[in-house]
């Protein structure tokens, strides 16, 4: 077996879970369609385990238009209404709504930085910030880099997007590396970077 973190191991008997850790959590991303998504399941993610938001993914995926920002903007209150009773996601009025109000602004900010992928990677100057932690006990919830993303995000009027919600999407979407030095996945992901 190979080593990872510690919430790596934590996780072994669930595969969804050991497969998010092992091939994808950490990974840089680039792709708009994935920030977006990985935005909206962090948020969504508020109160709520990261099990239960990986479990509901393929429902978020199916009821937010494989989060193509551009469909999810143009949601109606009537589609609202119907997710709301969807049960393959969480069914909560305020992040529903939150999901098709930072999708406008994905779009406002495309149209100002040409994507969402080079908005979100200028707050760590374009490249990963690579952490050397030993333990789960010393990674942070957030860092200065994520309080300045979601003051900037606030301010464009995306929503469930505290320091917290952001420094998570961060670490998902590889702006920031925080696998454990001894987890076997540090070094791949650093090569990544």
């Amino acid at each position: 077996m190979p080593k990872r973190c510690s919430w790596g191991d934590m996780v072994a008997g669930d595969p969804v879970y050991l497969a998010y850790h092992d091939e994808e959590w950490g990974v840089p991303s680039h792709d708009d369609r994935h920030l977006f998504e990985m935005l909206t399941l962090e948020g969504a993610q508020a109160g709520l385990s990261w099990s239960t938001i990986l479990n509901k993914r393929q429902g978020y995926r199916k009821a937010f238009a494989h989060f193509d920002p551009a469909k999810v903007a143009r949601f109606d209150v009537r589609r609202v209404e119907r997710l709301l009773q969807d049960p393959s996601i969480v069914r909560n009025r305020a992040k529903v709504e939150s999901t098709v109000a930072n999708a406008h602004a994905v779009l406002d900010v495309r149209e100002e930085f040409g994507s969402l992928d080079a908005y979100v990677w200028s707050f760590v100057g374009g490249r990963p910030v690579t952490n050397r932690w030993g333990s789960l006990s010393q990674i942070p919830s957030e860092s200065l880099e994520s309080r300045a993303m979601s003051k900037a995000l606030k301010k464009r009027g995306f929503r469930f997007v505290g320091p917290t919600v952001c420094y998570a999407f961060m670490q998902a979407t590889g702006l920031v590396n925080d696998h454990e030095v001894t987890c076997f996945r540090y070094r791949e992901v650093s090569r990544l970077a």
